[in-house]
């Protein structure tokens, strides 16, 4: 009566079980900062037209509009915070996933995967639900054109992926040194403000400037969405297979860190913190 049996599931029961399984992690991930997932993602739409509307003071203060794109220039700084929230929301959700100690894996058929995958959707969706609904409204207010929306998305979905890659590195971490990876993650978002190059043309940057953001795949994303957003502008310093070769670097290394912390880690390790 008390014998564990372990009974075998087929390829599409075990796979239904998974996305299930991600489904309800998805909600529980959007729940998470507010009780109302409605309220949740208005939350977040408030930060991205927070983050417009500042950008947009800056540049008015500054005296850089002139070194926009030609076309909407509201669309030109959208074009980057989108890109930018959506790589920082993305990372800090997948670095803050459950983690192979939490008392959520002690549920079968629950692990960190699961959990990884149900952040890193759960990021998605408020950020394209928030993207849809900005963007619908301001083109009430002003019809705008965008020269190719799917490749735009395209690269806010390369974005999405460099954050899960970089998220895992950080979830990877974590347990053997919470303290500095949180102080790591941080800064690097901090830093991100600026060296994601959002406020910039890579085309209108001289090449000593240029160097200085070049390294960042976030960089290149944000110039390539803006050379799909507009027509009048056609990126040449920038590359679209430099973040994916990247990310995929950054998840391949994040699944082996996580891999190998998982069969580490124990609860105890937080007893002395």
């Amino acid at each position: 009566m008390f014998q564990s049996r372990s009974t075998s599931k087929s390829f599409l029961a075990s796979a239904f079980t998974i996305f299930e399984l991600t489904y309800h992690g998805v909600v529980r991930s959007v729940r998470k900062s507010h009780g109302n997932a409605l309220m949740s993602i208005l939350t977040n739409m408030l930060q991205a037209a927070i983050f417009v509307l500042a950008f947009f003071a800056m540049f008015e203060i500054l005296g850089l509009r002139r070194t926009a794109v030609r076309g909407d220039f509201l669309l030109y700084i959208m074009s980057g915070i989108f890109l930018y929230m959506t790589h920082t929301k993305t990372m800090g959700a997948v670095a803050g996933a459950e983690g192979p100690a939490s008392p959520m894996m002690q549920h079968a058929p629950m692990n960190t995967i699961i959990a990884i995958l149900s952040a890193a959707f759960g990021a998605l969706y408020v950020q394209t639900l928030s993207l849809i609904a900005i963007l619908f409204i301001y083109y009430t207010i002003v019809p705008f054109e965008i020269e190719n929306a799917a490749a735009a998305y395209g690269m806010i979905l390369i974005s999405w992926l460099y954050g899960i890659a970089l998220g895992m590195v950080f979830l990877a971490i974590k347990p053997w040194n919470p303290g500095v990876v949180s102080i790591m993650s941080t800064v690097y978002q901090r830093a991100n403000m600026i060296a994601s190059g959002k406020m910039f043309l890579a085309n209108s940057l001289p090449g000593y400037m240029r160097d200085m953001f070049d390294w960042n795949p976030l960089f290149h994303l944000i110039d390539q969405c803006r050379g799909f957003t507009f027509l009048n502008y056609d990126p040449h310093y920038s590359s679209i297979s430099y973040p994916i070769y990247v990310s995929l670097v950054f998840l391949v290394l994040g699944l082996l860190g996580e891999f190998y912390t998982r069969r580490a880690v124990s609860i105890s390790w937080s007893a002395k913190r």
